[in-house]
């Protein structure tokens, strides 16, 4: 199940507050900027800092790549 798109027009990075690109299929929300990935559990966005994962460059390319070609929008417009 996705997240409900008015949760997801609010949500921002804990640590920079600006916009997450969503990936439903991966159960993530990233944060390009910092190259930090946050995991969605039973529909619930873990939004802790402390929780987030750093991708290495590799992955992030991957995930911008991903978002392009699915055309996945930031969740909100900085």
């Amino acid at each position: 199940m996705a997240l409900d798109q008015q949760l997801l027009e609010i949500l921002a990075c804990p640590e920079d507050k600006g916009p997450l690109l969503y990936f439903p299929d991966e159960q993530a929300l990233y944060n390009p900027r910092l190259k930090r990935r946050y995991d969605v559990r039973d529909d619930i966005p873990v939004m802790l800092i402390d929780e987030a994962t750093t991708v290495d460059d590799a992955e992030h390319q991957r995930l911008l790549a991903k978002a392009e070609a699915d055309g996945i929008a930031p969740t909100f417009e900085a």
